[in-house]
């Protein structure tokens, strides 16, 4: 009995040693990766991937590609079998969270000796980098809809007044209401009826947003960085702008000497995409006063100025001096972000005395806020207070809508 157990080891350790033999020898799978070049930031986007098995026996394999440490996909590790001499192709959802040039290093790779007794384990592939932008989803569906002419699904309105712009349009018929100013009266006679000249709002303005990048900007909202919302709101923004034939410029704000000179052209998106996406917020508190000065430094023509932040009541002694400043010579707005937690704790009833001190303390830091924010509008400076979720189509309308004052 005892020779029987004494030689069934030692079968058992030659077919270990057999199999692990063979596992060491066998060709390692190689894997190629058809990485897209640009990613946006929380939206899903597909990898393909090619497994190749250059050897004689077939694998079964365990694959987990080498996404960022920020990403995350629900359909790795995959697990499956590669033939011989042959090769699997398949294609994992992935998601990445944060914006900049990001890494997909080689893929982790498990594969079975022809026994399946031994494991073994490498990398495979290369390392390949792309680019996170922002979410430019809301960008495309504006850019769908306003080939339709159908921008105001969104809630954007375009606001036109006939015959009160500088800039000339076309000729049309004569409608009940039109000045008499607006009559073009050498068609008229040629036509012999009414014709009056239509207008449209002055083309080649020029549009500075101005970004803050300062601490206040990195809490969430929603599970996304309150920053990431104001950029991508400014997408939608910059093109509603070029659109409608207007200059785009970026700043940072607190954010080093980030600085796009204007740019012109629905083509455009393209640089302003490039420019915005590595963008980051600091740890220290944005200096409004110098962005002030470098602003009027760098943009000495009129423009519409559009600063997104989050600013609070006690933020009233460092930014209303130096938005006046910026108001003396360009149109001005203030985008602020309005946290939904504080929306939500206002909405929400108070049963207990915790529940109403955070109640009172919630009231007391919105009428701190909405008093800042009064100030800043009796300066001539426009205001917008909305949510993230809101903000796009909200600064896209308060656009078009202060865009003639410049």
């Amino acid at each position: 009995m005892k020779s029987v157990w004494i030689w069934g080891g030692v079968v058992l350790l030659v077919f270990l040693l057999v199999d692990l033999l063979a596992c060491l020898f066998l060709k390692r799978p190689r894997v190629e990766r058809d990485l897209p070049g640009r990613f946006a930031s929380g939206i899903e986007q597909s990898v393909p991937l090619t497994l190749r098995n250059p050897g004689s026996l077939a694998l079964r394999l365990c694959c987990y590609d080498g996404i960022p440490s920020d990403a995350s996909s629900r359909e790795l590790p995959w697990s499956g079998k590669v033939p011989a001499k042959g090769f699997t192709k398949l294609e994992y959802p992935v998601t990445i969270k944060e914006r900049g040039a990001k890494e997909f290093e080689p893929a982790h790779i498990r594969f079975c000796s022809p026994l399946f007794l031994w494991t073994r384990k490498c990398r495979a592939g290369v390392m390949q980098e792309t680019r996170v932008y922002p979410n430019y989803e809301p960008v495309l569906r504006y850019a769908l809809l306003a080939m339709a002419n159908r921008a105001e699904q969104m809630g954007i309105v375009k606001k036109n007044r006939a015959g009160m712009s500088r800039e000339f349009h076309q000729l049309r018929d004569y409608q009940l209401g039109d000045m008499l100013s607006q009559i073009d009266w050498k068609a008229t006679s040629k036509r012999l009826s009414l014709i009056s000249r239509d207008y449209q709002e002055q083309r080649d303005q020029t549009v500075i947003l101005a970004v803050d990048c300062g601490r206040r900007m990195r809490a969430h909202d929603g599970g996304v960085p309150q920053f990431d919302h104001c950029l991508n709101a400014m997408l939608l923004l910059a093109y509603t702008a070029l659109r409608q034939g207007d200059h785009v410029g970026v700043m940072a704000v607190g954010g080093g000497e980030r600085w796009l000179a204007p740019v012109k052209g629905i083509q455009s998106m393209t640089t302003i995409l490039n420019h915005l996406y590595d963008y980051e917020t600091s740890t220290a508190p944005s200096d409004f006063s110098e962005a002030a000065e470098r602003l009027l430094t760098l943009q000495r023509r009129r423009a519409l100025v559009i600063m997104l932040s989050n600013v609070r009541g006690e933020d009233s002694h460092q930014l209303v001096e130096p938005l006046r400043m910026v108001r003396q010579r360009h149109v001005t707005i203030l985008a602020n972000l309005r946290e939904a937690s504080v929306v939500r704790r206002m909405q929400q009833k108070a049963s207990t005395l915790d529940e109403a001190l955070e109640v009172g303390g919630t009231a007391i830091y919105l009428e701190e806020r909405e008093r800042m924010l009064g100030e800043l509008r009796a300066h001539g400076i426009y205001t917008v207070d909305s949510q993230a979720k809101e903000l796009p189509v909200v600064l896209a309308n308060a656009y078009l809508g202060a865009r003639e004052m410049v």
